[in-house]
């Protein structure tokens, strides 16, 4: 009989992956959340799919990226998701009708909204197929990248610039807030394993475009001071020590010492080193890092004897032990992408204009607009008002109907006084008990007949009414 299987993935006891709280040090319920839509998915095409994807990917881990969408779902239908997924920012792809490809970040809920044109873009295949050794996908993922942000902002611009410097603010702080921001004290030098680079190009000619360069790229260490062969005899140490395959260890069964190892064989030419080796990272990429291993708690005298040993070793060679030196390498993940931004909009890809490359207006312009958005404003606030006002009417009127019927609902009572109104000859001021059931206070076809009825209007079309009537009496037919 076949064994009974069992779920490994979500019953108590599995090896379920270390959560991100594990692997950094800032990783909250507070930190932005983000969504890469593709809007009008089945237009986009295959590509701009796939680039959707790839931003996915570097936004990971805190995004939707399994997200479907479909023809049907609308900008609103996301917006209104935003508030119970805790989402913070939308990034938007789609195409317009001449071709091009757009991309907006709107920050949820209530904006601004940054539209950029993707003059150029390159997808993550691309990249690693242009590469001799690509870095594959592993726990680099885990946690969010590094951002580093260049150009973003001008000690020379200010308010009447063609890029004034309020709109290199916002969009200074809009990218800063796509990613949880970084404790040097608390966050470990090892969760940082990828950096995002949004360059911002200069114009030469200042003809007040905001170009940035998007660039993903994973960051490699290798420790320096040690040559090729003792780097792999020293991963075949942990490779022993591990319980994964032992591919990487170095075949040693031609050899009659390990000496020929070290210096090449008979034909070797002596001990490689760092200026020898030839596959050193450069040396203006070093960095020192401490020791943070774990370590073996020892009473207070013996940790006294032991920092008086290391004091005297550093005062006489000038380093310290638990200090390792690294060679740091970017290896370009991707996407690549060059943004143009076009327009910036106050609320989620609408709301009042504060920023446009191609339109400029006069100060004219300006104050037409902020008094038509200023009536907007308070017309908006005025209908939310008359909402809050009908909605409290109702609870009262519910509360007081409550009252008078002995706690029962509006809809029970009307069940237990249900009667046939075919036995009751019809009466008008039965019903009018100033309660507008219909919703149709204040509807235009009521205020045109109590205007009617002002004016004596209604009592002429009451007689015509009652002459139709009685001259179809007059033809029909009697019956025998």
């Amino acid at each position: 009989m076949a064994r009974k299987r069992v779920k490994k993935r979500t019953h108590v006891g599995a090896k379920n992956p270390v959560s991100s709280a594990a692997l950094n040090g800032h990783a909250d319920r507070k930190d932005p959340k983000s969504m890469v839509i593709r809007i009008g998915a089945g237009e986009v095409g295959t590509s701009i799919s796939q680039l959707a994807t790839d931003v996915r990917r570097v936004m990971e881990p805190a995004t939707a990226t399994r997200l479907k969408e479909r023809k049907a779902n609308r900008l609103r239908d996301y917006v209104t998701m935003c508030g119970p997924l805790g989402v913070t920012h939308l990034l938007l792809f789609s195409r317009s009708e001449s071709g091009n490809t757009n991309l907006r970040l709107a920050i949820a809920p209530r904006g601004p909204t940054f539209n950029f044109r993707v003059d150029k873009y390159s997808l993550a295949k691309d990249v690693r197929r242009a590469q001799r050794h690509p870095k594959g996908g592993g726990k680099e993922y885990l946690t969010p990248p590094l951002l580093v942000m260049n150009n973003f902002t001008d000690p020379n611009a200010d308010a009447n610039s063609k890029v004034p410097k309020h709109l290199e603010s916002i969009t200074t702080t809009a990218f800063q807030s796509l990613f949880p921001p970084i404790n040097p004290q608390k966050t470990p030098l090892k969760s940082i394993r990828r950096v995002l680079l949004l360059n911002r190009e200069k114009s030469p000619e200042n003809d007040g475009s905001f170009i940035i360069n998007f660039r993903h790229y994973a960051i490699t260490t290798k420790a320096v001071g040690m040559s090729k062969p003792l780097r792999r005899l020293n991963a075949a140490e942990k490779l022993i020590k591990s319980k994964s395959r032992k591919g990487g260890l170095p075949n040693l069964g031609k050899l009659r010492d390990i000496s020929e190892f070290m210096i090449g064989g008979e034909d070797g030419q002596g001990y490689m080193t760092d200026g020898t080796s030839g596959s050193e990272y450069d040396t203006d990429a070093e960095i020192e890092i401490l020791d943070q291993g774990p370590k073996k708690v020892k009473s207070a005298k013996a940790r006294a004897a032991i920092a008086a040993v290391e004091a005297a070793e550093e005062e006489e060679e000038g380093h310290n032990d638990n200090v390792e030196r690294r060679a740091v390498k970017l290896v370009e993940l991707g996407p690549r992408m060059r943004l143009r931004m076009t327009k910036v909009e106050e609320g989620i890809c609408s709301g009042k204009v504060l920023w446009h490359e191609y339109v400029h207006k006069t100060q004219e312009e300006i104050r037409e607009l902020e008094k038509k958005w200023e009536q907007k404003r308070r017309e908006k606030e005025a209908r939310r008002k008359q909402q809050k006002a009908n909605v409290e009417k109702k609870k009262a009127e519910k509360a007081a109907h409550r009252k008078a019927t002995g706690g029962k609902s509006k809809d029970e009572s009307d069940d237990e006084d249900e009667m046939d109104m075919d036995d009751y000859p019809y009466d008008s001021d039965m019903y009018d008990d100033g309660f507008d059931s219909e919703g149709l206070a204040g509807d235009a076809e009521e205020q045109a007949n109590a205007k009617m009825e002002q004016d004596g209007e209604w009592e002429d079309e009451e007689e015509e009414i009652a002459k139709e009537a009685q001259a179809k009496g007059k033809k029909k037919p009697a019956l025998r």
